[in-house]
C-alpha cells in the first residue's frame, strides 16, 4: 500500500501546473523568463493571476499527498508521499525530468503534516519577500527553518528524515539562485 501511495505521489507530483498554465495562454514557459517551469517565473512572465494560480495548485499537490498518505499510514507515510509529490514536481515525469524547484510542493506537504508550523513559516517568507522582493530567499531561510520548526510540533523518526530530504532537494534546487544571491544578481519578483 506504502509503496503505492508515493508512486502516486510522485506522479500528482508531476503534473506541473507552470507549463500546463502557461500552455494554456500560448507561453512556453521553459523559453520564458528565468526558464525555470515554476510560480515565481510565472508571475514575472505572464502575470499574477497565472503566477499565484500556479503557487495554489503546486501547494496543493504537496498538501493532497500528504493528507492521503497519512489518512492511509499515518505521519511517516505521509511525509514520504509529500516528499515524492515534490520529487515529482521537481523531476517530472511528463515534462522530460524539466521540473520546477518544489518550495510550494513542500510547503503542502509542511501545512498536510504541520499547519501551525507551516502558517507561521509562511508569514516568515511573505515578510521576506516584501523586504527584499526576491522571492529565493524566502524560500531558502524557510526551508531551512522547517526542520526546527516541525520539530517543534513533535517530528520524529521518518518524519524527519523525509523532511530532512525535502530540505536538502529544495536546497540543491536553489543553487544557481543561491550563487545569483552570492553575486547581487538574482532576478526580483517583479520586474527584472
Amino acid at each position: 500500500m506504502g509503496v503505492l501511495v508515493v508512486v502516486g505521489a510522485y506522479l500528482l507530483g508531476s503534473v506541473d501546473f507552470a507549463v500546463v498554465i502557461a500552455k494554456a495562454r500560448g507561453v512556453d514557459i521553459y523559453s520564458h523568463g528565468s526558464g525555470n517551469p515554476g510560480a515565481s517565473n510565472v508571475f514575472r512572465s505572464i502575470g499574477k493571476a497565472a503566477g499565484i494560480s500556479v503557487l495554489v495548485l503546486d501547494l496543493l499537490k504537496g498538501l493532497v499527498a500528504t493528507l492521503v498518505g497519512v489518512a492511509l499510514g499515518g505521519p511517516a507515510l505521509g511525509a514520504a508521499a509529500g516528499l515524492a509529490a515534490v520529487v515529482g514536481h521537481c523531476y517530472p515525469v511528463f515534462h522530460g525530468f524539466r521540473g520546477g524547484k518544489g518550495a510550494a510542493t513542500f510547503a503542502g506537504l509542511l501545512f498536510g503534516l504541520y499547519p501551525l508550523s507551516a502558517a507561521v513559516l509562511l508569514v516568515i517568507f511573505m515578510a521576506l519577500v516584501a523586504l527584499t522582493r526576491i522571492a529565493s530567499i524566502g524560500t531558502i531561510v524557510v526551508a531551512l527553518a522547517a526542520i526546527p520548526a516541525a520539530m517543534v510540533q513533535g517530528a520524529r523518526g521518518w518524519v524527519l528524515v523525509w523532511l530532512a530530504a525535502g530540505v536538502v532537494l529544495l536546497v540543491y534546487r536553489h543553487r544557481g539562485n543561491i550563487g545569483r544571491l552570492f553575486k547581487g544578481t538574482e532576478r526580483k519578483v517583479v520586474g527584472e
